[in-house]
């Protein structure tokens, strides 16, 4: 009898021992599949000699102005407001065009603007001499289901795994009564924009060669969020401020990611809600394409972001430094420990 206790002892002990060691090793191998978060600021991108030497020059939308922008759509949605309430207050002249990040950057390298807004951090090929970047926060990357979606919830792990194509039904995750998903085929959607630069959706995998074959590739927000919540077992992802500016388009529903919502900004900035878009803009720190007051409109825009609502998911720079994220000047190049 103490023989067979025994047995059955050491055979229950194995199957904790290999239960516990399978769980860290889905992990890693989750982990593996995600791209890296920031770029290395101490790789500048070369320019020829004439292009250094080269002032900033206006084209003919904004000749006239006393700051010259360009914005990607996202950051634009955003700092807009506070913008014109700058210009107003400075009795300044600033033109603004939105735009994506791959604008932004063939404005910088045409040096026809002031300040140019990235929704993602830079690339190596945006490290241009001269150019320097200002992270006004992180904003939450909150993945969207159809209203009707009776799923709530899913974990980091389930998220990838539906992306990969390897979860097919929302009947194989459960409801947070923990009742079995419905009986729908998942559709996944992507809009893999940026793919040279790092972060955004390639957190999740870092390649749209990872992401199963049957996703729909869409080419904008109101594509994506039409798409999302036209077809009930949709799943895609968006940032919350868009999703509400395209809310005409169509009602979704943001999902909890290991139980924290998108709109949870301690959770945010603690990486317990693990996805994320970063806000940078730039400006000119040579001598000769300094404009003064593009400096001021900078130091304003630092410090009224963080007024903004955190029901949209924004984090503010000054709260990601309190919470352990690595800065360099104000670029945030570097994601805090797990907690």
């Amino acid at each position: 009898m103490k023989t067979l206790a025994v047995i059955r002892f050491l055979i229950l002990l194995g199957a904790i021992v290999f239960f516990s060691a399978s769980i860290p090793a889905a992990e890693r191998a989750i982990e593996s599949l995600k791209g890296k978060p920031f770029t290395d600021p101490s790789q500048k991108f070369e320019m020829p000699p004439d292009w250094v030497k080269k002032t900033i020059k206006y084209e003919a939308w904004a000749e006239k102005a006393d700051i010259a922008i360009t914005l990607e759509q996202d950051v634009y949605q955003l700092i807009l407001p506070l913008i014109k309430k700058f210009e107003k207050a400075h009795n300044l002249k600033i033109e603004i065009k939105e735009g994506t990040c791959g604008v932004s950057a063939g404005m910088l390298s045409r040096k026809v603007v002031d300040i140019a807004g990235f929704c993602c951090p830079p690339g190596k090929e945006d490290r241009l001499p001269g150019v320097k970047f200002h992270t006004l926060g992180i904003v939450s990357k909150a993945f969207l289901v159809h209203p009707d979606n009776p799923i709530d919830s899913v974990t980091e792990r389930e998220l990838t795994e539906i992306f990969r194509g390897r979860i097919l039904q929302w009947s194989e995750l459960k409801t947070s009564k923990g009742q079995p998903g419905p009986e729908w085929r998942i559709r996944t959607i992507g809009r893999f924009h940026c793919q040279a630069r790092p972060g955004h959706w390639r957190q999740l995998l870092d390649s749209d060669k990872l992401f199963s074959p049957r996703t729909k590739e869409v080419s904008s927000i109101p594509i994506m969020i039409a798409q999302v919540a036209a077809y009930k077992g949709a799943i895609g992802w968006e940032v919350l401020d868009m999703a509400e500016k395209y809310a005409n388009l169509g009602k979704v529903k943001p999902l909890r990611i290991n139980g924290y919502a998108p709109d949870d900004r301690d959770a945010i900035a603690a990486r317990k809600y693990p996805f994320y878009r970063t806000y940078n803009v730039t400006t000119w720190e040579n001598k000769g394409l300094k404009n003064s007051n593009a400096e001021k409109l900078l130091e304003y825009l630092m410090k009224e972001v963080e007024g903004i609502d955190p029901k949209s998911g924004f984090v503010s720079s000054s709260r990601l430094r309190n919470a352990g994220w690595k800065f360099q000047g104000n670029e945030l190049i570097g994601e805090p420990e797990k907690r």
